[in-house]
């Protein structure tokens, strides 16, 4: 395994991050296709023997179930301070007007009812899952910020948005003197290249490390375009996506892979490595050789040639993600 900085920071991290929505108690109103605790800790334990320190999980996962099995797993196979552990805030976790959101209140509430399922008093990176259009920047912001103070969350982090409501997110921040974003957890692949216009080159500049989800686009990229899956079958979400014109590249990937011997996941998670902005895809694993391609791709060094050519067929997408 290699390791990299977190954008700016001095935090060392994996250059492949462990997606923890795979596991959770389906009953809880987890997605059908997700593991139990028992599949999700071998999984766990694996990752964290090959020398991946990220977890990335949420508290809307599984109803906070992923939180739970994650928070067990690592107290059982890790000493805490080996591992950059990360959850997000932002979605609806229970009914009522104050029950999702980034207020101060949400905001408050929901670092304790996360650090509570996770068995931690502290997360590496608290990340808002998205952008709340109903509370103003700053509020988000400073409540943030006093998470941090607090001792609960080492650094912040955002995911999908427009890169001009990220940069006003970063210059409320900066202009009071509130902890700012370290890393952005976007929506990037290689069906999805539309973050390439903005929100990567701001990231670039500004020092902001990325950590991309659903790099293998939701499994499209591992698989004839035709085949499907369980979790395909049910993805409303993921079905909106992606389209037919992504079949070019979907059948490029496969074709480069063949060529190398090596499989379709390891061509994909190798070409957003070698993208100099990206720090450390999040994959989602539900199957042993699901890691083991993540962990294969990280050596898996593709020519010039092969990144043109894996390129070539990009169709320029509408906005998709930020939902």
């Amino acid at each position: 395994m290699r390791y990299t900085k977190l954008g700016n920071t001095g935090l060392d991290v994996s250059v492949v991050t462990l997606g923890c929505m795979s596991w959770g108690d389906a009953s809880r109103g987890g997605h059908s296709w997700v593991l139990d605790e028992d599949a999700g800790r071998t999984i766990i334990r694996s990752a964290l023997e090959a020398g991946i320190n990220v977890l990335d999980t949420a508290n809307v996962y599984s109803a906070g179930s992923s939180e739970e099995f994650t928070g067990r797993a690592v107290r059982d196979f890790a000493r805490r301070e080996d591992v950059v552990l990360a959850t997000k805030v932002h979605g609806r976790m229970r009914p009522g007007p104050n029950g999702a959101g980034l207020s101060r209140k949400a905001i408050l509430h929901e670092i304790d009812a996360s650090l509570t399922r996770l068995g931690t008093d502290y997360v590496d990176l608290y990340q808002i899952h998205r952008w709340d259009p109903t509370t103003p920047i700053e509020e988000t912001m400073e409540a943030l910020h006093d998470v941090v103070r607090a001792g609960k969350a080492r650094y912040l982090g955002a995911s999908s948005m427009f890169a001009w409501q990220f940069a006003k997110a970063q210059h409320a921040a900066e202009t009071h003197g509130w902890t700012k974003f370290v890393s952005m957890q976007n929506h990037y692949n290689l069906l999805y290249r539309e973050e390439e216009r903005e929100m990567l080159p701001l990231c670039a500049d500004q020092g902001v490390g990325v950590i991309p989800w659903s790099p293998l686009a939701r499994g499209r990229l591992t698989r004839p375009w035709d085949a499907t899956t369980a979790r395909a079958e049910t993805d409303e979400f993921g079905a909106s996506l992606y389209r037919e014109e992504d079949r070019a590249t979907v059948e490029t990937v496969a074709r480069v892979a063949e060529r190398r011997g090596v499989s379709p996941a390891q061509v994909a998670l190798a070409w957003l490595m070698a993208q100099p902005v990206v720090t450390s895809p999040i994959v989602g694993v539900t199957k042993p050789e699901h890691l083991s391609d993540a962990i294969a791709a990280v050596d898996l060094t593709l020519s010039d040639d092969e990144l043109e050519e894996l390129g070539a067929d990009y169709v320029p997408h509408a906005v998709a993600g930020h939902q």
